[in-house]
């Protein structure tokens, strides 16, 4: 069995406390500059305890452009990223780039002739919930949802949340071909087709090795979860 990391599993104790102890904080999304509403951002505030001072990454790749709208093009599949991708958090749980993982998604997608739509999705960090919220707007009704950490699944709309099309549990066995056939399978579903689930890898060494870093990066990502506010469309450039 791998050795434990203990001043990892120290790190993730103390993240805990601190989140326990910020429980009785104050999401206020309003915009406080006149800016736009696509540029506004959360403040947290907590009597206990000082402003957040980690601030989403300005990213010339990936762009807020709105609320997401209801989507009605049938040849679109949305793909729901969740609250901390991108901008709090920007690789996998094996340090691959959330950017190389939306560009193989989406040239999956687009492989098949179809188009690759961004929402980010705040209400969630369970990322069936977000694939389930996802797929409501989407107009062929298929969703791919992606987890900072890199765990995936496919949804299909009117599905219970935990009724996935395909899910990918293990984001360390995850690579970017497995990604790319993914978007590859997504778009095969919302063209009414019934694609041969993408071979996935059982490694229970890699279950032990990545759990402690697994639970890190899960409560990070829950840090960002913004009750009741919608998710946003993204415009992406991989240029």
């Amino acid at each position: 069995m791998a050795d434990i990391d203990v001043d990892l599993l120290r790190k993730i104790v103390k993240e805990v406390i601190s989140e326990t102890s910020a429980a009785n904080k104050k999401v206020d999304f309003s915009n406080n500059s006149g800016a736009s509403s696509n540029t506004a951002t959360a403040t947290v505030t907590n009597k206990n305890q000082p402003e957040a001072k980690d601030a989403p990454l300005q990213l010339d790749w990936f762009k807020h452009e709105g609320p997401a709208k209801q989507g009605t093009a049938v040849d679109e599949v949305v793909v729901a990223v969740l609250p901390g991708f991108a901008e709090h958090m920007t690789e996998n749980i094996t340090g691959v780039s959330h950017k190389d993982i939306l560009r193989q998604v989406t040239a999956g997608i687009e492989e098949e002739g179809l188009r690759a739509r961004v929402i980010k999705v705040y209400r969630t960090a369970d990322v069936s919930f977000a694939a389930a919220e996802g797929d409501k707007l989407c107009g062929s009704g298929i969703a791919i949802a992606i987890q900072s950490k890199g765990t995936t699944v496919i949804h299909q709309r009117d599905e219970d949340p935990l009724t996935n099309l395909e899910l990918f549990p293990q984001a360390p066995v995850i690579t970017l071909d497995t990604y790319r056939a993914i978007g590859i399978n997504a778009a095969k579903y919302a063209k009414g087709e019934s694609p041969t689930p993408v071979p996935t890898v059982n490694d229970q060494m890699a279950r032990v090795q990545y759990q402690a870093k697994s639970a890190l990066m899960h409560i990070k990502e829950t840090k960002y979860v913004v009750q009741g506010k919608g998710p946003d469309e993204i415009q992406v450039n991989f240029d």
